[in-house]
């Protein structure tokens, strides 16, 4: 199935449209629903159309309109983070890696979206900017922390929203509004500057389609000069091949860490998403108890240990003191937990990180894949509280089932499912072996056969419904 971004390309390319007509849509779209949604951290409308007046209609994302998430480097623009600390940081003088690639491929940077403060959050709310707001129920979060972009590409404001993924920041907001989202192995994409969470983040795409999904991928991914991975998995070009491969083993669990029963509902719509997997692959599912898989050991929780901590060091312990009264609560007490790290505790966390990295090579040998909830709640609120009279604050573990994969980086797809009675989308995590995202690519097509999902949220049209 193509999708808005191919679509919109080629016509550009025809000369069916110009990329003023492609970036002036955008900009209507995000006018008229900003507003509601608010997923926008910064506008630039001018220099969008100065861009688009003179731009070339060569490339492969010739005249596309991109949101950037702000948490990544676009010229001109100041990157703030989505924090109060950094209101007055200087426009940048260089592009990140990936938007770098995409302008490169001809898309055209239309402004920058929200996203917690400083991408630790799971919703996307913050002192800066506010809260953001799932288009398919506006009371909940559209997740995080890529939520401000996944929330645009959901109400179908632009065909493409950039995403990092460092605790599950593509895959959450992927599974709340709708979309397919790829976590890409470290390395498949290359990392630079360097990441806040040194071992865990990437940048990643997700998308309405997985044609999309698979274009974006042949643009970005690529090694980068520091990032101490080189070169490794596919050829770009050869993300766009569709090889029709299939799983030899398949496994599943509920949870990976014993956090205790997923909620009803959604481990019925998991349950029932695996049972039709299996079915349609004709082979036996086995499944795996929460907490079994690595002893005494729990990855999650070794991923705050070390994300707190390393986070702290990046942004520089005396300056997060200094500014420690403009954050937000959840980012006070996440780098309160960064301000307590025992160095013999973050070191004996990242030995035990080989162990995991052990455990899921063997276990994903060849052509196995795991399945699990991509997320373990149906929903939250959209600045937060996961029930009406809880605090807003940092997130616990166990609302969460992605950490996992940033910490061994292993690929690991976001596949929606059935809506539930939150209003929001369910959706289905796969796991493959480390570069093995052409598995999860030809898996997500199939399912995107089977399956076919809703490509946007009810009430808003798809970026390029004006073409039919």
């Amino acid at each position: 199935m193509s999708g808005p971004i191919s679509r919109i390309a080629q016509a550009v390319s025809e000369g069916k449209l110009t990329p003023t007509q492609t970036v002036t849509r955008a900009l209507q779209n995000i006018e008229s629903s900003n507003p509601t949604l608010n997923y926008m951290a910064q506008h630039c409308a001018e220099t969008a159309l100065e861009a688009a007046a003179s731009h070339s209609v060569a490339g492969v994302l010739a005249g596309v309109p991109v949101l950037v998430k702000d948490l990544e480097q676009v010229i001109g623009l100041p990157t703030r983070k989505g924090s109060l600390a950094l209101a007055d940081a200087p426009p940048e003088k260089v592009d990140g890696t990936v938007v770098a690639r995409l302008k490169a491929a001809g898309a055209i940077v239309v402004g920058k979206t929200t996203l917690p403060e400083f991408a630790i959050e799971g919703y996307t709310a913050n002192r800066a900017t506010g809260v953001t707001h799932n288009p398919w129920n506006l009371e909940l979060s559209p997740g995080g922390s890529s939520g401000g972009s996944a929330a645009a590409i959901s109400a179908g404001v632009v065909p493409i929203a950039t995403a990092t993924d460092g605790g599950g920041s593509i895959r959450i907001p992927a599974a709340f509004c709708g979309l397919v989202g790829l976590k890409p192995s470290n390395g498949i994409i290359g990392r630079w500057p360097t990441q806040d969470w040194i071992d865990f983040s990437t940048e990643g795409p997700f998308a309405t389609t997985v044609s999309d999904l698979r274009l974006l991928m042949s643009v970005i991914a690529g090694v980068a000069n520091g990032d101490p991975i080189g070169e490794v998995g596919m050829r770009p070009q050869d993300y766009l091949n569709f090889q029709n491969q299939t799983p030899t083993k398949i496994y599943a669990a509920t949870r990976t860490s014993d956090f205790g029963a997923l909620p009803n509902e959604l481990e019925q719509v998991f349950r029932g998403a695996v049972a039709e997997l299996s079915g349609q692959l004709n082979q036996q599912v086995t499944w795996i108890e929460p907490g079994s898989l690595f002893g005494t050991a729990d990855p999650d929780l070794d991923w705050f240990t070390m994300a707190t901590a390393e986070h702290l060091v990046s942004l520089g312990r005396d300056w997060v003191v200094e500014n420690f009264d403009l954050l937000h609560p959840a980012s006070q007490e996440f780098f309160t937990q960064g301000m307590n790290a025992d160095l013999d505790e973050y070191l004996e966390a990242r030995r035990r990180r080989f162990e995991y990295v052990r455990v899921m090579d063997e276990l994903l040998t060849g052509n196995s894949i795991l399945l699990t909830p991509t997320v373990a709640e149906i929903g939250w609120f959209a600045d937060g509280r996961l029930s009406p009279d809880s605090p807003a604050a940092l997130s616990p573990p166990e609302s969460y089932s992605t950490a996992l994969q940033n910490i061994i980086g292993h690929p690991a797809i976001s596949l929606p499912l059935p809506v539930m009675s939150s209003g929001l989308p369910g959706a289905l995590q796969i796991t493959a072996g480390r570069y093995r995202e052409d598995l999860l690519l030809d898996m997500a097509q199939n399912w995107e056969r089977t399956n076919p999902w809703q490509l946007n949220a009810t009430g808003y049209d798809a970026f390029d419904a004006f073409l039919d």
